[in-house]
């Protein structure tokens, strides 16, 4: 199915999804799960973190039952032991909570199925409906065939008596990895290579993090997924397009089983996101090749990273809910998200002075050992948050590009002889510099006006530029990380690139030395801050400790995608 490019992401329109009709349809009367509950479920693998790709597949499951008073399962696909761990499982846990949503006491293991997998299993092939194949994945390959020749199999019809027994072997161990299989017997000259007598358990002599050494065998995906959504009563089976293809296979496994009632599987597009990569897998690289620092690096696109960047469970699930519920799979701009963000800070984030790049200002006509303090809101869209201090004396710290000896135009800031406005404080006129042995400016100097404390200028004069400050005598150290995309391409997937190729060595900027407000002095994460004039940041909650403050950019105040839209 063609892809298409959301280049500024949906707009929020209100109305039902395809999802939701296909629900309200079954529903009404004479529709299939008339005068039932509505169950959902979300059934991560526990191989990796969840990412935004997994937060539409949340928000879809949970929504879904939500809106018709029904209940959704988090269900972990623990079919693969090589992969899994129970690390993955609480985080998976936590993600899902953070995102504001519960399952209740509907918590359950695919493992936790693996008894009614194999009755199962050994019930088709009394049914004639399953034989045990010898070839080798490699064989299985190459005799399956095309589309104008049929699939071949020599086990095929294999006695059904011969097949129980072998895979009653099978289960004891008696057999290596990759001896044999059970396949379903379906059809081998289906246009569906799904159908072709496809593999439903092979030999596995690994060690399950929850089953420990019970199991040999594992079921395939395709046959243990809707065993799993009838034993717990699912109605509606949501996964992402990739799977409309295995639909008749789920069917057919419904169909024959005899399970204890018949979910509904309906597909939906997944979501993509320019500039980085969504595959577990080469998420899973980039950790354990040092690329980033962890699956919770701010730059990765995981829920752990995103939060740890900064992103709140508003902005994400508000994200989801406007790019919407497509067939067709799409890729969002990058932006869209982040005006998610920008659009959620805007009316939480506390307001506070910080200083990236400092130089320091003396104000020469202010007494020295004088100290001032100013009440500034902190967030003017919420009156109730109150006001803090803000201390002022003769000697602050100003951003280094708030000073240009020699001005280009249309440049307002400090430069000799211009006025400006310290943010909340007073009118300064520059008068000079001071250089080093290199020609570098160290200090900046200023007179200020007495008679314009808050920044009111009483005679009327106009005054063009207004720049913030941190009072030198209270300000705090701090260490700022600057963010970028991870990868410099928009889609480092595309076509036969290599996605290493495409990282981009400017995704991460660490700034030491910035200096910001005392009023921060013991604030700990979750905690989210408009630095004025410089975007929105938040305390990093790993590495962040009182006396030791470290802040993560989450966004600038610059609104790519509204200047995309335009």
């Amino acid at each position: 199915m063609a892809e298409e490019k959301i280049v500024a992401g949906a707009e929020e329109t209100g109305a039902s999804n395809f999802i939701q009709d296909f629900v309200t349809e079954d529903l009404a009367e004479g529709g299939r799960c008339e005068g039932m509950q509505v169950h959902t479920r979300f059934p991560p693998e526990p191989n990796g973190y969840l990412h935004i790709g997994h937060a539409k597949a949340v928000c879809i499951d949970f929504g879904t039952a939500e809106k018709f008073g029904g209940v959704c399962h988090l269900r972990m696909d623990d079919t693969n032991p090589s992969k899994e761990d129970v690390e993955y499982v609480d985080a998976i846990k936590e993600d899902i909570h953070w995102l504001g949503f519960d399952w209740g006491d509907q918590f359950y293991y695919a493992s936790q199925f693996f008894p009614d997998m194999y009755r199962f299993a050994c019930n088709l092939i009394k049914k004639g409906l399953a034989y045990v194949c010898e070839q080798t994945p490699e064989q299985v390959r190459e005799n399956r065939g095309d589309l104008t020749h049929p699939a071949v199999s020599p086990y095929r019809d294999r006695p059904m008596e011969e097949s129980l027994d072998l895979f009653e072997r099978m289960k004891a161990g008696e057999f290596e990895d990759g001896k044999m299989t059970l396949r379903a017997k379906i059809d081998l000259a289906s246009g569906n290579f799904n159908m072709r007598d496809p593999v439903i358990y092979r030999i596995s002599h690994a060690h399950h993090h929850r089953t420990g050494n019970q199991w040999c065998i594992y079921p395939m995906y395709d046959f243990a997924h809707p065993i799993e959504d009838m034993m717990e009563g699912i109605t509606h089976s949501l996964c992402s397009l990739e799977f409309e293809a295995h639909r008749p296979l789920y069917n057919w496994v419904v169909d024959n089983v005899g399970g204890p009632c018949k979910p509904r599987q309906i597909e939906f597009a997944r979501l993509g996101i320019d500039h980085t990569v969504m595959s577990k897998r080469k998420l899973r690289l980039l950790v354990e090749q040092g690329y980033v620092s962890g699956w919770d690096d701010p730059r990765m696109p995981t829920l752990c990273g995103l939060r740890r960047r900064g992103y709140t469970p508003a902005s994400i699930r508000n994200f989801c809910d406007r790019i919407g519920v497509a067939k067709v799979n799409s890729t969002v701009d990058y932006a869209f998200l982040e005006h998610c963000l920008r659009e959620d800070l805007n009316e939480n984030a506390q307001r506070v002075m910080a200083v990236l790049r400092p130089i320091k200002l003396i104000i020469q006509n202010y007494p020295e050992g004088k100290t001032e303090q100013f009440q500034v809101e902190n967030n003017p869209n919420r009156p109730e948050d109150g006001e803090r201090t803000v201390t002022f004396s003769r000697e602050l710290y100003i951003e280094q590009d708030d000073f240009m000896e020699e001005p280009v135009k249309g440049y307002f800031r400090l430069f000799p002889g211009n006025e400006v406005r310290l943010k909340t404080a007073y009118i300064v006129r520059c008068t000079g510099c001071k250089k080093d042995e290199n020609g570098n400016v160290v200090e900046v100097y200023a007179e200020y006006d007495p008679e314009t404390r808050g920044g009111n200028t009483p005679d009327g004069r106009k005054i063009k530029g207004t720049i913030h400050w941190v009072d030198a005598a209270t300000a705090l150290d701090a260490e700022v990380r600057l963010y970028d995309n991870l990868f410099s391409e928009e889609d480092p997937d595309a076509g036969d690139k290599d996605f290493l190729e495409h990282l981009n060595p400017h995704s991460l900027e660490t700034l030491v030395g910035c200096k910001v407000e005392q009023s921060l002095k013991d604030v700990q994460a979750p905690a989210f801050y408009q630095f004025m004039r410089l975007g929105y940041f938040c305390v990093d909650n790993k590495d962040s400790k009182p006396g030791s403050l470290v802040f993560n950019r989450s966004v600038s105040l610059k609104d790519g995608f509204k200047g995309k839209k335009k």
